[in-house]
């Protein structure tokens, strides 16, 4: 009786498959990456954006005094 052995051309060709499915994967996750830090980097500026716009608002309802007043002070 003779030992089973793997048919090495099945072998390279799964291996093959395997490296191009991760080569795959790799760039989508790169991707996805470059997409969240965009996203986030958007998200940032907004908030600031939204930062600013609630300080003047407090400013004309003169509740609080200007965020450049208050960390002039701090400083």
């Amino acid at each position: 009786m003779e030992a089973w052995k793997p048919a090495a051309p099945r072998g390279a060709e799964l291996r093959n498959e395997a490296e191009n499915l991760l080569q795959e994967l790799q760039e989508h996750f790169q991707a996805l990456t470059s997409m969240l830090n965009l996203k986030m980097e958007e998200m940032g500026n907004r908030i600031e954006d939204l930062q600013k716009n609630v300080n003047d608002l407090m400013v004309q309802a003169g509740i609080e005094k200007s965020l450049k007043e208050q960390m002039v002070r701090l400083y």
